[in-house]
């Protein structure tokens, strides 16, 4: 009499893999890949997925690597958890602490988040400072302010993963009273003006993706406001392909130390331009 096909399904699943017993059995709680790291907040780990061969035997699938996002912090306390906590699966908060003294610091990492202290003070001089940090191919910045939504990083950084851009973009599209009139006209003009080097944009968006290597390379060199037009400039210059994609923009958790008043617009305009000499 054969032996029924679930019985023999099971016995040929038991049997071991070809190198299988060369190896030591895994402890509990030892991942299968060294690859998957702990990301706490927005850890891009989730459990193998199992799938069935034809034998109907489980295969565990390996996670993908996170995409590290990384999150300029200069007192954020009260945005940091609802940034934190709507990062999708797949993505790893890298918040860089520019000095703050609202303790947002120890809330990103209570949180789980990996957290990078930057004393020397400049928003180009954070985002440098996670970019260093950060370990993945593609990597992700956004502000850590409440004003954009983690859930859209996937259409920011898509394309880049994709192998169909270089460098994107998120356009804003803003709720009303989201973005003051002052910051809004600047970005407008911003945009005008480096047409010619960087073709038409609409945005100077503070949600983008890239992949890592290739930033580095390009030698960013302002650690202030510029940095993220000086990013776009030289990655013109380089001749990437840029693409802009539409993101949500709502009001952001407590008051804007850069475009909420007309005098940190001013500084922030100051900045761009001496990026574009």
């Amino acid at each position: 009499m054969g032996i029924p096909a679930r019985e023999e399904r099971r016995q040929r699943c038991a049997e071991p893999s070809p190198g299988s017993a060369d190896r030591e059995p895994r402890r509990h709680g030892e991942q299968a890949d060294e690859r998957q790291h702990d990301g706490g907040a927005g850890a891009g780990r989730s459990h193998p997925k199992a799938i069935f061969t034809a034998l109907g035997c489980p295969v565990a699938l390996p996670t993908e690597p996170a995409i590290d996002v990384i999150l300029p912090v200069l007192d954020e306390a009260a945005a940091i958890p609802g940034v934190l906590g709507a990062l999708p699966q797949g993505y790893r908060a890298i918040v860089v602490d520019n000095g703050s003294t609202d303790g947002s610091d120890e809330i990103a990492a209570a949180l789980g988040a990996e957290v990078v202290a930057e004393p020397r003070r400049g928003f180009g001089s954070a985002c440098f400072a996670g970019l260093t940090a950060a370990a993945s191919d593609v990597v992700c910045f956004m502000d850590c302010d409440g004003s954009l939504d983690p859930a859209e990083l996937g259409r920011v950084s898509g394309p880049v993963a994709a192998g169909t851009a270089d460098l994107v973009l998120g356009t804003r599209i803003a709720e009303a009273g989201a973005w003051p009139a002052h910051a809004r006209i600047a970005n407008r003009a911003l945009g005008l003006m480096v047409r010619r080097r960087a073709g038409r944009l609409t945005d100077i968006g503070p949600m983008r993706a890239a992949r890592r290597e290739g930033l580095i390379a390009l030698g960013i060199r302002d650690r202030r406001f510029g940095w993220p037009l000086e990013m776009v400039l030289r990655a013109a210059d380089a001749g990437w392909r840029i693409e802009e994609v539409p993101v949500s923009y709502r009001r952001r958790e407590g008051r804007s130390k850069v475009t909420g008043t007309v005098r940190g617009t001013v500084r922030t305009i100051a900045d761009m331009t001496r990026a574009m000499r």
